[in-house]
Formats: C-alpha cells, structure tokens, sequence
C-alpha cells in the first residue's frame, strides 16, 4: 500500500475539516462490527472521520493502527479522539456516454471544478481592472462601449434627481436615566 504524499494528505485534511465523525467507537472497543461500519463508510466516502470516545491514548493509538491494517486505509490525520481516514475506491470502469447528473465526484474532481471556476471569476476581474486602467489613460475613450462589458441593471430604474428629505420636526431625544 503506498503511503500518501504530504500534498495529498494537506488536501485530504482540508476536505475532512467539514466532515462530522459518521462511526463511533464506544465502551466495548473496537469490535468487528465496528470495523465492518468503518469498512462500509469507506467504500460509501473514501474520506471519513470516526470518533473513538472510552479510552486513553495508547488504547487509541492502537485502534488506529489496527483500522489502517486490517482495512488498507491511510491515517490522514488524529486530534484527540478524532481519526481521519482514507481509502481509494478501486476504480470502477465508467460507462460511455455522458455521466448522470447525480454521479458522485472525487474530492480531486470537485476541487478541480472549484478552481476552474474561481480562475474565470479572476480572469472576468483582471480584465475588467485593464479596460478601467486603458480608460482612465485615455488609450479607450470614455463613452466607448466594449462587448466584455456588462452593463449593471437594477430592477427598478434611479432617478436623477435625489429624493427630497422628509419634513420632520425637531429630533427627539430619549430621556436620560437617573443613573
């Protein structure tokens, strides 16, 4: 079993910061049914978090290395009671065709789409900061509308001239305590 990268295993606890522990380890330990819960969460999730509450560190510690052992799960990460562990699906072939909409994605995946989309959102900004800049150097005359450009709507147009102030008489104060 190859171990993880320390890249790989900063990205994992980062994904694993949101998650809630989904098996509890009680007072009877680590038992085999508990270790059929871990095994069943593993292959439903890769990535989980399992509390294990009712014994000292040592105890703990060899839970752990039980789990990592008779699963083949890496140990990402141990606060406390709280183990963080990962185990690859085995890849399973993908049929041809589109994927359905509800396909379940790696945490490589989402993270992957998640950066495509902020890159767009810096890019939209980067080039709508150079047409201001180009603008305010005149190499853009002012009036000049580009395509890029979006044009800001409100859903109810201003007027130009302000609103007049209310007629109100003079500001009330509240009264002041006795203290």
């Amino acid at each position: 079993m190859p171990t993880l990268s320390p890249k790989r295993r900063s990205e994992l606890r980062g994904e694993a910061h949101a998650l809630g522990p989904v098996v509890l380890i009680g007072d009877k330990g680590l038992t085999d049914e508990v270790i059929a819960e871990i095994d069943r969460a593993l292959k439903a999730h890769e990535l989980i978090k399992v509390r294990a509450g009712g014994a000292d560190r040592d105890a703990r510690e060899i839970w752990l290395d039980t789990i990592c052992t008779r699963l083949e799960a890496h140990a990402v990460q141990q606060i406390g009671k709280v183990f963080v562990l990962y185990r690859e699906n085995p890849a399973q072939e993908k049929p041809a065709g589109p994927a359905p909409a509800t396909a379940p994605r790696s945490g490589a995946e989402r993270l992957a789409s998640g950066r495509e989309k902020q890159r767009a959102k810096d890019e939209k900004k980067r080039r709508a900061r150079d047409i201001e800049d180009m603008r305010r150097k005149g190499k853009i005359p002012a009036n000049v509308k580009l395509a890029d450009e979006e044009t800001k709507r409100t859903s109810r147009p201003r007027s130009r001239a302000p609103s007049p102030l209310p007629e109100s008489g003079p500001r009330r104060r509240r009264p002041r305590s006795s203290r």
